[in-house]
């Protein structure tokens, strides 16, 4: 299909000359032909992306091994008719002083072949099924197959749209389809080969006509554009190839659109971006800028981002099938390496991919791609597809750092059950909780911040921004975030919920709580309920720590209790400092001479706090 193809003059002999017209009088322009017919394959040879089907048909011909009847499928546009139409030719190939039997290769052009190309042959008969479905339809073929060829070596009738025919009819060709005449041979071709009778398939030989890759079809593109003196960007031709998704035909009525459509343009030259608003395509880079917006929680530019490429012509549907493209190339990046990319990328996708592939884990790209999906469905089915696109977005930038089952179990200690939707179940102290999930009861884990939008604006360094103090901004009404490595035991949390004025937190986290576990690098606290204490108190630590600190936090309950309360150890420190201060001689002299009074407050000298005291965990 590389070469333009030389059409005989007997091939179309109602063309009308373009030299003269009907009456010699005026020229004639010859009729245009569109390039997925002026195109069309003409022998084995001209066909691309089917060489498995090409070779297991030439060494059939060359051993004899002919079967009765062949079975083409494929998706619309493949070639399947096309292929059909060689088929017989190949099975009638006579040229002069030339062998004269079965063949895939054909050089020129044979006796028979101009009229089977040009669906005139009389031994060649083509029917469409979906307009010929009826009984009497296959029983005129049975009846033409007792009868000898009139000019060819063999009788071929080729059923397109096969799965189209009625149930009696496929019952009436069985007999003859698995055992015709010598002279006979079916072809059939359908796009939907699990409408065909098993009986009818096992009679024939099946080929599965493959997509054509994306790099292929481009490549094919690229020649006839040549041939047809016209230009086109690398980049326009990929991107036509991938919206033909593996058609040959679709790929070709784009590209003659594209064609046209850059008659007016500088150079005459098919361009990217005029592919993009003729299909109303996305930007690549611009999907991936939409990718990393939601994955890193910021809703307003993803928003923003989808509104823009939507008053650029993108479908709402689409964009979000981009997404989840893209979400399918870093993982492939993320699992195989930066090889695994798609030839169909350029080098700065390529390059996207890779480094969101460093930043984000297997568990997240494969909830994001499940989460995609069900949006495109939501988004395909819903009355304003925009609406629902947008919040598909949101609901992703809201769930995007919540942790996986696995990250939970491993938080927990791993001893966990595990309920069927793959999330740790509660356990509480009559066992496993089926409802727990939606309570904040004892024992039970609480999952991390399932909205980080509100948060997002801030960056991770926090070095440069001016310090205010958290009671001046607790004040204001403003949040400040603390810096990353600045809550580093379980006093600072106090100390934090201090700080903004939490009075009743600060007491329940004093009075209410034992600490089992703190890790401030990881960001996850393990406490333990003691009676009394609000069952909500995991979750507003939760919520209210990852509004004051530069990290997202995850609480826990355990089942067990940890350390003693951050209050007892308190008492029992003061009550020792009160017995030392009992013993002391100045304290004694005073009791002494005043033997009703008593010590009240104890206070830390001047300069000394109890927050600057190293306290438990």
């Amino acid at each position: 299909m590389a070469k333009k193809p030389t059409i005989p003059a007997e091939f179309e002999p109602s063309m009308p000359s373009p030299e003269a017209g009907l009456f010699g009088d005026a020229p004639v322009a010859a009729p245009y032909v569109v390039l997925a017919r002026k195109y069309r394959p003409q022998a084995f040879s001209d066909l691309i992306g089917q060489e498995a089907m090409v070779t297991t048909l030439r060494n059939a011909f060359s051993s004899g091994r002919i079967a009765q009847g062949y079975m083409l499928t494929g998706v619309r546009g493949v070639g399947k008719t096309t292929t059909a139409r060689i088929l017989a030719r190949g099975l009638n190939y006579e040229v002069e002083g030339g062998p004269c039997g079965p063949t895939v290769d054909m050089p020129v052009l044979g006796r028979h072949c101009a009229d089977i190309i040009a669906s005139r042959h009389p031994d060649v008969v083509e029917m469409d099924a979906a307009s010929n479905t009826g009984i009497e339809n296959i029983r005129e073929i049975i009846e033409s197959a007792r009868y000898k060829p009139i000019i060819a070596r063999t009788k071929v009738f080729i059923i397109d749209e096969v799965h189209m025919l009625s149930k009696s009819a496929f019952n009436a060709l069985l007999k003859t389809l698995e055992e015709p005449p010598d002279h006979v041979k079916f072809i059939f071709a359908t796009t939907e080969i699990r409408k065909v009778p098993v009986t009818v398939l096992s009679r024939c030989q099946r080929f599965d006509l493959r997509r054509v890759e994306v790099p292929v079809l481009s490549a094919h593109f690229k020649r006839i554009v040549e041939l047809e003196g016209a230009k086109a960007d690398d980049e326009a031709l990929m991107l036509i190839a991938r919206a033909a998704e593996g058609s040959v035909r679709d790929g070709l009525s784009i590209l003659d659109q594209a064609i046209a459509l850059s008659l007016g343009a500088t150079g005459h030259a098919v361009g990217a971006r005029q592919v993009r608003d003729m299909l109303g395509l996305a930007d690549r880079g611009r999907i991936f800028d939409l990718l990393e917006h939601i994955v890193s929680g910021r809703i307003a530019p993803a928003l923003a981002g989808l509104a823009a490429l939507n008053r650029d012509g993108a479908e709402p549907a689409q964009v979000l099938a981009d997404l989840a493209e893209a979400v399918h190339q870093t993982a492939r990046t993320k699992v195989v390496g930066a090889d695994a990319a798609s030839e169909a990328l350029s080098g700065e996708e390529k390059q996207r991919a890779g480094a969101l592939s460093q930043q984000l884990s297997v568990p997240l790209l494969s909830r994001l791609w499940q989460m995609l999906l069900k949006g495109h469905e939501e988004a395909a089915k819903a009355g304003d597809p925009f609406a629902a696109s947008e919040m598909v977005l949101i609901r992703i930038a809201h769930t995007a750092d919540l942790p996986s089952p696995d990250e939970l179990i491993r938080v927990l200690g791993g001893d966990q059950p595990v309920r069927r939707d793959g999330l740790p179940a509660a356990v509480g102290r009559d066992g496993p909780a089926p409802n727990a999930a939606l309570n904040c009861a004892p024992d039970q884990p609480i999952a991390e911040n399932d909205g980080p939008a509100a948060d997002s604006d801030f960056p991770d360094d926090f070095e440069g921004l001016e310090p205010y103090h958290a009671e001046l901004a607790a004040e204001a009404g403003e949040t400040v975030r603390a810096p990353k490595d600045s809550v580093r035991s379980f006093t600072d949390v106090i100390a934090l919920a201090g700080q903004y004025r939490e009075a009743k937190l600060k007491i329940d986290l004093e009075e209410s709580v034992s600490l089992v576990k703190f890790d401030g690098e990881a960001g996850t606290i393990d406490l333990f309920l003691l009676p009394g204490a609000p069952a909500s108190l995991p979750n507003d630590l939760r919520e209210k720590l990852n509004r004051w600190s530069a990290r997202k936090w995850m609480v826990a309950l355990s089942k067990k209790a940890g350390e003693p309360t951050v209050g007892s150890v308190r008492c029992e420190r003061e009550a020792k400092e009160r017995a030392i201060l009992e013993q002391h001689p100045a304290v004694q002299a005073v009791l002494a001479v005043f033997p009703d009074a008593k010590i009240g407050t104890v206070r830390a000298p001047l300069g000394l706090r109890d927050d600057d005291e190293t306290a438990t965990g």
